[in-house]
């Protein structure tokens, strides 16, 4: 399969990204701006004919060129992975009680350029590509446990990823007929380098494991739901959060 995996530097991005690879898939790594560290993926995928696709996908002519680049130099692009978000961080904080209207506004309107307008734009043109070539296909979407259990010092990224399990669902039933099957992952907290400061034994004992997840986990369950035996598993929203948050 050639499989593009966005926001693919670093972390749960780059261990799909390997995870593909390493079945022999052939794998369109996207970076926003860190090329440098997209570079280091690549560099690590087994195999060959693995491919860097860099731009920003809060911009609409951008996420459409990203989707038609990969296409290309993939030679047709059969699974896609919506996993590039602006993500939570102090820079992203908005607790409404502090802060300013402006910081306010600037973080929504950037979160949900990426997390889900990003996201629809190149799912939208991916899908229309394998439509055209009569080619069933894969959407994956990297959600959050946010999404459910809330995220009240980053409101808008426990919103976006709300929206993006809700795109998933409509795109599910809109694409099935194309035989595109669509769905979503929603992980708590992952050990990756983004919140490596934030992994206290507090965070850990959320889960009954006495731990989080490891990167790794998440990629594998994206590969099995991006697999032929997953199909009807469209429109699903598995939780990945070692039972740290039931709904």
């Amino acid at each position: 399969m050639n499989v593009l995996v966005t926001g693919a530097s670093r972390g749960i991005g780059r261990a799909i990204a390997v995870a593909f690879a390493t079945r022999g898939d052939r794998v369109a790594v996207h970076c926003g701006s860190n090329r440098k560290a997209a570079r280091e993926t690549l560099d690590a995928l087994p195999g060959s004919g693995h491919v860097l696709v860099s731009g920003d996908l809060g911009n609409p002519e951008a996420a459409q060129w990203i989707a038609e680049v990969a296409e290309k130099q993939l030679g047709g692009v059969d699974v896609l992975v919506n996993n590039a978000a602006i993500g939570t961080s102090p820079e992203t904080a908005t607790p409404i009680a502090d802060g300013s209207y402006e910081q306010w506004q600037e973080v929504w309107r950037r979160t949900v350029d990426v997390n889900l307008l990003g996201a629809a734009n190149v799912s939208f043109h991916v899908a229309r590509h394998l439509i055209a070539r009569g080619a069933p296909g894969r959407i994956v979407n990297v959600g959050s446990r946010g999404a459910f259990r809330g995220e009240p010092e980053h409101p808008a990224y426990g919103a976006s990823k709300a929206a993006l399990h809700a795109l998933g669902q409509s795109l599910a039933v809109a694409l099935a007929p194309h035989g595109i099957a669509v769905t979503s992952v929603a992980p708590g907290f992952t050990a990756t380098e983004r919140v490596a400061g934030r992994l206290t034994e507090q965070v850990r004992r959320q889960s009954p494991f006495g731990r989080v997840a490891e990167p790794e986990e998440v990629a594998d369950a994206v590969v099995f739901l991006a697999s032929a035996e997953a199909t009807w598993a469209s429109g699903a929203v598995l939780d990945l959060n070692g039972a740290s948050h039931l709904r």
